[in-house]
């Protein structure tokens, strides 16, 4: 069979027809790619410029992020992590407001009032994501940020774990300070078994007031703290009082161990406990504790152990003999039931259960048990530790 030849003539024009529409469009693509180039790439393009972050110790921590499309830009926001002890990770994010536009840049204060301040020395991880009209998005890689205390000129002394930053001072006040710090975890060891799980990092200020200048909540009458969750002691030590200083280190360092060993998700550490083992630390009980107690015990005043569960009275008084309590109470349970002990209250606490569910594991006694034991045990100790007693009598063992 055989073609016509009308059959092949229209197949002839129709090719030149496509080959010289062809020829139209290459034409066209290549004007419209020298010409106009932007017109050809319809895809828009978003970039992050810059990024960074700046502390302004102890008010703030300043991020900073430009960023350009050829569409409008129209949602940005920081994502930070704040490096700390925790069970559980923790990212905020937030959302920054801004007019939508090609070329944005922002600057973000991180307010410490609002947190309640970071103390020195913390790391906080921060990144940014920006996304623009036609749904690109970038994320910047995670960056770290220190939060130090760069009013100062720190010098440094490391010994195994530890590690003193002072500015004010030679070195032999700082070697006797760590030394205090060595001593600390030892008793520490000894006392309770409990032993430090991760660095510790105290910073010596010049004064309480330099101290208190690096809080954003400061007390008038604060002098050293713990920073437990951050594994940071900062204390305002003068070169003048170092007794003083020592017996500081020793305190704020034991609550820092104890948080330490009984983090968990349940329930607070009972502050009868946890200031009663800071004191213990220091070593024997100052003479105003010890009138404290006395006083309290002849007046029938002594404070419920009940009561001790929870952060202690602000009232010069109250708040006194409240520690002078706790420090019998620690040498209540120390030396009538042995320091093994002590570490399987500590262990215990980490398990989710009542005060009183860990009393009666450890000590067979509920807190009301344990009120009643010491109530009888105490006037005993204290007529010992009274500077007028001149012939101790044994204090009462249960």
């Amino acid at each position: 069979m055989t073609s016509s030849p009308l059959i092949y003539g229209q197949l002839w024009v129709k090719q030149r027809m496509i080959k010289k529409v062809s020829a139209l469009v290459l034409t066209v693509f290549l004007l419209l790619t020298v010409l106009a180039p932007g017109l050809v790439s319809a895809q828009p393009e978003l970039t992050i410029v810059s990024s960074s972050a700046e502390a302004d110790f102890p008010t703030s921590l300043n991020f900073s992020v430009s960023a350009e499309s050829n569409v409008d830009i129209t949602d940005i926001r920081l994502h930070y992590r704040v490096d700390r002890i925790s069970l559980a990770q923790v990212t905020s994010e937030v959302y920054i407001e801004f007019t939508p536009a090609k070329a944005v840049s922002i600057n973000w204060p991180l307010q410490m009032v609002k947190i309640g301040g970071l103390p020195p020395g913390s790391g906080v991880d921060y990144w940014w994501t920006v996304e623009d009209a036609a749904s690109n998005k970038r994320e910047t890689a995670p960056a770290r940020v220190q939060f130090d205390d760069e009013r100062y000129s720190w010098s440094s002394l490391t010994e195994g774990e530890v590690t003193l930053y002072w500015y004010e001072g030679d070195l032999a006040i700082a070697r006797r300070l760590m030394t205090v710090a060595q001593q600390t975890l030892v008793w520490l060891k000894e006392d309770t078994g409990a032993e430090l799980e991760r660095p510790v990092r105290i910073y010596i200020y010049a004064d309480s007031r330099d101290l208190q200048g690096a809080m954003i909540y400061p007390q008038e009458w604060t002098g050293g703290v713990a920073f437990t969750r951050f594994g940071t002691v900062a204390i305002g030590i003068s070169s003048t009082d170092l007794d003083w200083g020592s017996r500081a280190i020793a305190h704020e360092l034991t609550h820092l161990v104890i948080h330490q060993v009984t983090l968990n998700p349940y329930s607070d550490l009972p502050t009868w406990l946890d200031e009663g083992l800071a004191m213990h630390t220091e070593g024997p009980l100052e003479p105003v504790f010890v009138a404290s107690l006395n006083r309290a015990i002849e007046e029938n005043s002594l404070i419920s152990v009940r009561s001790l569960l929870s952060p202690f009275s602000a009232y010069p008084d109250k708040a006194t003999l409240s520690y002078a309590q706790s420090y019998s109470l620690v040498e209540f349970l120390l030396s009538n039931y042995g320091h093994h002990k002590m570490l399987e209250l500590l262990e215990a606490i980490k398990q989710d259960d009542t005060c009183d569910g860990i009393l009666e594991k450890v000590y067979g006694v509920n807190v009301d048990g344990l009120d009643s034991l010491w109530q009888q045990w105490v006037p005993g100790w204290v007529k010992s530790q009274l500077p007028s007693s001149k012939n101790k009598e044994p204090v009462p063992t249960y």
